[in-house]
């Protein structure tokens, strides 16, 4: 769990994990299923996001919340994390160049 308390400190400014997020983020870095219930605020995000920057390939978040997915993506991009979101207020265009790029 070194490196992903490396990746906190690094992109997100934390120096150590909230209530949970290091099990939830163990259960995912060992590629288990995972159902984390967690209040508002309660840094669900982050149980996603470090497990994205530690593993290869592409992560794929699903949120019905668009406004949330701009955030989300606005604070990653503000880290020099690379992140696009893909919704339904995008044109076509620019829901084309997501999907190549």
């Amino acid at each position: 769990m070194k490196a992903a308390v490396a990746v906190l400190k690094e992109y997100f400014g934390f120096s150590e994990f909230r209530l949970n997020q290091e099990a939830i983020i163990r259960a995912v870095m060992q590629k288990k299923d995972v159902l984390a219930l967690m209040p508002t605020g309660g840094g669900k995000s982050v149980c996603f996001q470090v497990p994205a920057l530690l593993l290869d390939g592409l992560t794929v978040v699903i949120s019905p919340l668009i406004a949330l997915m701009k955030d989300q993506v606005d604070s990653l991009r503000l880290n020099g994390i690379e992140a696009a979101f893909l919704n339904s207020s995008q044109t076509p265009g620019e829901q084309e160049e997501i999907i190549e790029n």
